[in-house]
C-alpha cells in the first residue's frame, strides 16, 4: 500500500503544481481562463465526498481509492489531450473528482490494512511516505524542464497519468482484500445517526479545519511574505518549502514516539503554543536586518515542522476512531472536508497581508488557540477508545 501511496504521489509532483503553468502555456489559454477552468473543475469537485464515503461503506476502501486512481488517471490523459477550454473544465472535473474520492477512503483503507489497535504510526507513515514522494516529484519536475524545455510538461503529465495507472494496479492485483476493522474493545455501539447530526464529531471536523489552516497558511502565505513583505531573495521559498518536507518526511515516527504515551487531545494540544510561537516569530522577521531573514525563516520553519510532527498523525486516527465501525466511510468522507475548507478559506487569510504585515500570523496563531479550546471542550464528548495514546 505504501508502494502504490509513494507511486500516486510521485506523479501528483510531477504535475499538480504545475497545472496551470501547462494550461497556459501548452494548451495556450489565456491565464484568466485558465484560471476560471480550472476551478470550475475543482468546485465540481466538492460534491464527491458524500457519494465516495456511501461507496466506502458498501465497496470497501480499497474499491473506492483504485476508482479514485483511474478517475486521476483520465483527468490528467484529458489535460494532455486538451486543446480548449472544454477539455480543461473535464479534466479538471476528473482531477478535482478523483482527488476528493482518494482522500476520502484513503483513511478508511490505511485503517483496515493496519488493523487492529491504535492507528496513529500507520497514518503517520503515511504522511511521510505522501510528503517525501510529492517533494521528489516536484524536484523531477523541475528538472525535466531544465533540460528538456517545453516538452518537459508533456512528459510530466505523461508519467503523472502512468502514476496513477501503476498505483492502482498495485492496488487491485498485490494488495489482499483488507479486512473490515471491527470496533475496538470496550468500545460503546455507537447509535445509528448520520455524521451531520453527531456534534461531537461534526465539532471535531471544524478544529480539523482550523488546525489545517495553519499548513494551507504556510503553503500559500509564507512565499507572499518572504518575497512581497520582506524583499528576501527569489529562492527562499523553495528552500523553506523543501525543509520542511525533509523534516515532516523523515522524523514522523521518531516524534510519535518520544510523544507516544501522550493522549490523541494531549498531543495536538501540545502543538498548539508551537505554532504560537512559530507564528510570533515569523511576524517578528520584519524588526531584523535583510540579510538574517533567510536563516531566521528557515529556523522558524522548524518550529511549524515540529508542531506538525507532534499533531498531524494524531488527528487523522482520532477522526478514524472517533467514528462509528458501521459508517466509517461516510464519516471519514466528511472529515475531507476539513482540509477541503482549510484550502479555500487560506487565500484569504494570505489577502490580509494587504492590511498589515502582522494580520494573517495573529489570524492564523488567533484560529489555532481557538481550535485548541474546541478541542478540550469536544474530548470528553467523543468516544472515550477513542482518545487513547499511540502506545498502548
Amino acid at each position: 500500500m505504501f508502494v502504490a501511496l509513494g507511486i500516486d504521489n510521485f506523479g501528483s509532483g510531477l504535475f499538480l503544481p504545475l497545472t496551470l503553468v501547462f494550461v497556459t502555456r501548452v494548451v495556450g489559454l489565456p491565464l484568466a481562463v485558465a484560471g476560471t477552468a480550472v476551478t470550475v473543475g475543482t468546485v465540481a469537485g466538492l460534491a464527491t465526498p458524500a457519494l465516495a464515503g456511501r461507496l466506502v461503506d458498501r465497496l470497501g476502501a480499497r474499491a473506492v481509492v483504485i476508482i479514485a486512481q483511474l478517475l486521476q488517471a483520465g483527468g490528467v490523459a484529458a489535460y494532455l489531450a486538451a486543446d480548449g477550454v472544454a477539455l480543461v473544465v473535464a479534466a479538471a472535473v476528473l482531477v478535482a473528482c478523483g482527488q476528493q474520492a482518494f482522500y476520502s477512503a484513503l483513511f478508511a483503507l490505511i485503517a483496515d490494512v493496519a488493523g487492529d489497535g491504535p492507528k496513529d504510526r500507520a497514518f503517520t507513515v503515511a504522511n511521510m511516505v505522501r510528503g517525501a514522494s510529492f517533494g521528489l516529484g516536484a524536484l523531477a519536475a523541475g528538472g525535466l524542464l531544465v533540460w528538456a524545455g517545453p516538452v518537459g510538461y508533456r512528459v510530466a503529465i505523461g508519467v503523472d497519468a502512468v502514476s496513477f495507472l501503476v498505483a492502482a494496479a498495485l492496488l487491485a492485483f498485490w494488495l489482499p482484500t483488507p479486512v473490515r476493522v471491527p470496533a475496538e474493545p470496550g468500545a460503546p455501539t455507537a447509535p445509528r445517526r448520520g455524521v451531520l447530526r453527531d456534534r461531537p464529531y461534526l465539532t471535531l471536523i471544524v478544529i480539523s479545519t482550523l488546525f489545517g489552516l495553519t499548513v494551507d497558511f504556510f503553503l500559500v502565505g509564507v512565499p507572499v511574505y518572504a518575497l512581497e513583505i520582506l524583499g528576501a531573495p527569489a529562492w527562499l521559498p523553495g528552500a523553506i518549502l523543501a525543509l520542511f518536507t525533509a523534516v515532516t518526511s523523515t522524523a514522523g515516527t521518531l516524534a510519535l514516539r518520544a510523544t507516544g504515551r501522550l493522549s490523541r487531545p494531549a498531543a495536538m494540544l501540545l502543538a498548539r503554543p508551537v505554532v504560537v510561537a512559530w507564528c510570533a516569530a515569523s511576524a517578528a522577521a520584519v524588526l531584523l536586518p535583510s540579510g538574517a531573514r533567510p536563516a531566521y525563516l528557515l529556523a522558524c520553519t522548524l518550529l511549524l515542522a515540529a508542531a506538525n510532527l507532534i499533531s498531524g498523525g494524531r488527528l487523522n486516527a482520532l477522526a478514524e476512531a472517533a467514528a462509528p465501525r458501521h459508517a466509517r466511510g461516510r464519516y471519514l468522507s466528511a472529515f475531507q472536508y476539513a482540509f477541503t475548507v482549510a484550502g479555500v478559506l487560506a487565500p484569504s487569510v494570505v489577502a490580509l497581508f494587504s492590511v498589515a504585515p502582522w494580520l494573517p500570523w495573529l489570524t492564523v496563531a488567533t484560529l489555532s488557540v481557538t481550535g485548541g479550546l474546541a478541542l478540550r471542550w469536544v474530548a470528553p464528548r467523543l468516544p472515550a477508545h477513542a482518545l487513547g495514546s499511540a502506545v498502548r
